[in-house]
Parts: C-alpha cells; sequence; structure tokens
C-alpha cells in the first residue's frame, strides 16, 4: 500500500482509536508452494495495549496447513471509503471537467505473527474476551471448557492470536488538496449524503484541522 506523506496518520493514537470501532477485515495469509493465498474475512477484537488482534475460525477452514508453515500474516481493515468525482477536484483554474477522479478511504494493515491457540481453556478465554468486545452489555452465557452451552462446541475451533509486528494505516482524505478545493468536496459530500459520505466528511474536516 502506497502512503503519501500527506495520507500517513498523525500519530499511532489516530489508526489505533479507528480500528478500535472498525473490527472487521480481511487475514491474508501466503498460500503454501503454488498456491494463491488465503483471504479470510473475520472478526476480530484489537488490545492496543497488548499488541495483538484475537479472533477465531472452524477447524475445518482450508486456511491452516498454509498458516502453520508460513505464520507471518497480514491482517487488512478498509472502510469510509467513497468515490470523488473529478469535477469535486478540479482546481480553480481550471475547467471542472478536468478535475481527476479518486478514492478516499481509511486503511490500516498489520503484519502479525499468529499463535495458533488449541488448548481448550485458552480457547475459552480467547472467545470470552472477543465477545466481551463486541457485546460489552453483556446477554451471553460465557464459554467454559466442559460447561453448556459452549463448551462442547470449543473442539470446533481453533484460536488465533495475531501478535502485530508491523503497521501501516492511511487517510486519504485530500491531504495535498487546497483549502478551496477540501471545501468544495466537504459540501459536495454533504450534499450527496451517500453510504459513508458522512464518515468521510468527518475524516476529511478532522484532519485538517489536527
Amino acid at each position: 500500500m502506497l502512503i503519501h506523506p500527506w495520507d500517513a496518520p498523525h500519530d499511532d493514537s489516530e489508526w489505533q482509536q479507528w480500528l478500535a470501532v472498525h473490527d472487521f477485515g480481511q487475514l491474508a495469509v501466503n498460500g503454501l508452494p503454488g498456491e494463491p493465498p488465503h483471504v479470510q474475512p473475520l472478526h476480530f477484537a484489537y488490545d492496543a495495549e497488548r499488541g495483538e488482534a484475537v479472533t477465531h475460525l472452524a477447524r475445518p477452514n482450508p486456511l491452516w496447513p498454509a498458516l502453520l508453515a508460513n505464520p507471518e500474516v497480514v491482517l487488512s481493515v478498509v472502510d469510509d471509503y467513497v468515490y470523488v468525482s473529478g469535477p469535486w477536484q478540479a482546481a480553480p483554474d481550471v475547467p471542472s471537467e478536468h478535475g481527476v477522479p479518486t478514492s478516499f478511504y481509511a486503511a490500516v494493515q498489520l503484519r502479525c505473527h499468529a499463535h495458533v491457540v488449541d488448548d481448550p481453556s485458552e480457547k475459552a478465554e480467547l472467545l470470552n474476551h472477543q465477545v466481551g468486545h463486541f457485546q460489552p452489555e453483556g446477554g451471553s452465557a460465557r464459554a467454559a471448557v466442559g460447561e453448556v452451552p459452549y463448551g462442547r462446541m470449543l473442539p470446533g475451533i481453533r484460536g488465533l492470536r495475531l501478535e502485530v509486528t508491523g503497521v501501516r494505516a492511511k487517510f486519504k482524505y485530500a491531504g495535498r488538496q487546497t483549502e478551496e478545493v477540501k471545501d468544495r468536496i466537504a459540501e459536495q459530500l454533504a450534499n450527496r449524503a451517500g453510504p459513508r459520505d458522512t464518515a468521510a466528511l468527518e475524516h476529511l474536516q478532522r484532519r485538517r484541522i489536527s
């Protein structure tokens, strides 16, 4: 992923706060020799203090042999993306139809060393942590070995602790444009009010004043 200086996060807290509420991504695992990579969509819970993300997958998932052969993986998250029409980006001194369209988006890629969790008690702990992240209000029974309702399901999954070894983050929201063009883009996003336009507008305005 190409990251220009004007699209880079201002500091680690910017991407960490974004990732805390964008917790669905794709896990990319190198394929075995001669095979393409595995790309697995999944929910995960990221813990900034521990520098890891936790998740789990079904035991029959075909990616396990490849992951065990090479545990260096990438967890990729992309959201708040919108299409930006060319006329919105046109410089003031050129015809609007000469403007260049582009995409706005936020993206975080975590390079990780994957640790497979097969111990039943550790899997239960991992599941409880993950459910606690997504259901802070509670309402679900806790997983425990040999106990209903989830104990009998533990053999059917494998846990994953993704130890973060590197981060690439990008917030592509008109960082190189003039203030006049940014004003125009902001107005157009507000007027269009399509899916994710509000989030994109918030990023654009936040990054121009921070």
